[in-house]
């Protein structure tokens, strides 16, 4: 965009509406006996859909990483559903929410050494980890509905902003939503946008602008949860 002459403010406003259906909870659907533990066994057809979610793409120089994960299925501890609560338990009480400017999104390797980034390292090194665990996951970006907002409180992390997740594939349940920086599996407060299989394929907003360094640049979201009957017109969803 190009503009004639300056102005004093420049602001987008987009609106949203559409149906979601959450699950709540990682037993809501019953997993096929092959999924039950790990490895999970996937069908010819299912590796040659998940491929590409399947394959490790960050790097592990010195094998952190890989250390990090065995601790999660040491000994007799390889029930799928019980692994994936492990995960996001650590996550909660081991690591540390921080926001920052920086364009990206961390290695996993940094995340694992800071213990501390966004949702969006969190989200990258919990990837990581359940493909080195031959588990099919995904990059999710959308929003956090949190009730506790509609009253004015102070909301889960990553609420009342855009949010990034896991999805994990498991035969009988099919793509199951996980948050680490919320310990969240399942529910009806993760909103997907888009799904992709690393982060830099789901950037929510990139662009470039010239201005004073005292300029406000900001973005505020308000996401708001309705029933069905609610709805006038679920057409328009």
């Amino acid at each position: 965009m190009e503009f004639s002459e300056p102005g004093s403010e420049l602001t987008f406003t987009f609106t949203v509406r559409g149906i979601y259906f959450g699950i709540k909870g990682v037993d809501a659907f019953p997993l096929e006996p092959r999924a039950e533990e790990i490895p999970v066994q996937y069908t010819p057809d299912e590796w040659t859909d998940l491929a590409g979610y399947l394959r490790p793409h960050a790097e592990d120089p010195d094998g952190s990483v890989a250390a990090w994960i065995k601790s999660f299925v040491a000994g007799d501890q390889d029930r799928t559903t019980d692994v994936l609560r492990r995960i996001l338990k650590t996550f909660r009480t081991d690591f540390g929410y921080r926001g920052r400017d920086v364009e990206g999104t961390q290695s996993p390797g940094e995340t694992l050494r800071s213990r501390s980034g966004t949702c969006r390292d969190f989200v990258w090194l919990m990837i990581e980890t359940l493909r080195r665990l031959g588990l099919a996951s995904r990059f999710v970006s959308g929003y956090l509905y949190d009730a506790a907002l509609d009253g004015g409180a102070v909301g889960m992390t990553g609420s009342g902003a855009t949010h990034a997740w896991v999805q994990v594939f498991l035969p009988g349940a099919g793509w199951l939503d996980c948050d680490p920086t919320n310990n969240l599996n399942g529910g009806f407060d993760l909103i997907p946008v888009a799904i992709a299989r690393h982060p830099g394929q789901a950037i929510p907003l990139a662009g470039s602008w010239f201005g004073d360094t005292g300029d406000y640049l900001g973005m505020s979201i308000d996401v708001a949860v309705r029933k069905i009957s609610d709805v006038s017109d679920p057409s328009e969803g």
